[in-house]
């Protein structure tokens, strides 16, 4: 199970470099539409842009807090427990965040679908085809729903299993915090 914990997690390593880099490519381009107003030049819908690309990366972002365990979590009652006790509180927690990742990811679909089927244009001047930037942003819901499932069942493994203490590597707090 932790095998599987850690290909997850090098795998959304992946994504989170992935992310980064196009955050820095809008950051990038907006700074050069900024400099280059000054010589009365613009690219025009960079604020468009950065929009989409904060979208895209916060919903695919989302999987990397969670397999680096980055999430907020309230540990008032948890940090008095045991062993056991701490993993019943880290199973309710990533069954919480399983069953609202899976809602938000099914709620999602008509968004995206209702673009598709109307031929959604953004009301700019980009007229950016809205199925691009929602399809991208959807499928980063999707991942965090399916990375927070795959947590989800390997916590209850280790939990059946007894092994209490590798549930909080899997699904509790980070040990530095």
């Amino acid at each position: 199970m932790l095998r599987t914990l850690r290909a997850l997690q090098r795998l959304n390593e992946g994504i989170a470099v992935a992310a980064g880099a196009l955050l820095l490519a809008s950051v990038l381009v907006t700074v050069f539409d900024v400099t280059a107003r000054q010589f009365s030049f613009s690219l025009g819908g960079t604020d468009e842009l950065s929009g989409y690309v904060m979208a895209i990366t916060t919903s695919w972002g989302m999987s990397y807090a969670l397999t680096h365990l980055a999430h907020v979590r309230i540990d008032l009652l948890r940090s008095r427990c045991q062993s056991m006790g701490q993993a019943l509180f880290d199973l309710v927690a990533i069954l919480s965040l399983s069953a609202t990742t899976l809602i938000i990811a099914y709620r999602v679909w008509p968004v995206l679908a209702k673009s598709i089927q109307n031929q959604s244009t953004a009301n700019t001047t980009l007229e950016t085809p809205l199925w691009i930037p929602q399809s991208l942003w959807m499928a980063g819901w999707v991942w965090f729903a399916i990375s927070s499932v795959l947590i989800t069942a390997c916590v209850l493994s280790l939990i059946t299993r007894g092994q209490f203490s590798d549930v909080n590597a899997a699904a509790g707090l980070r040990e530095d915090v």
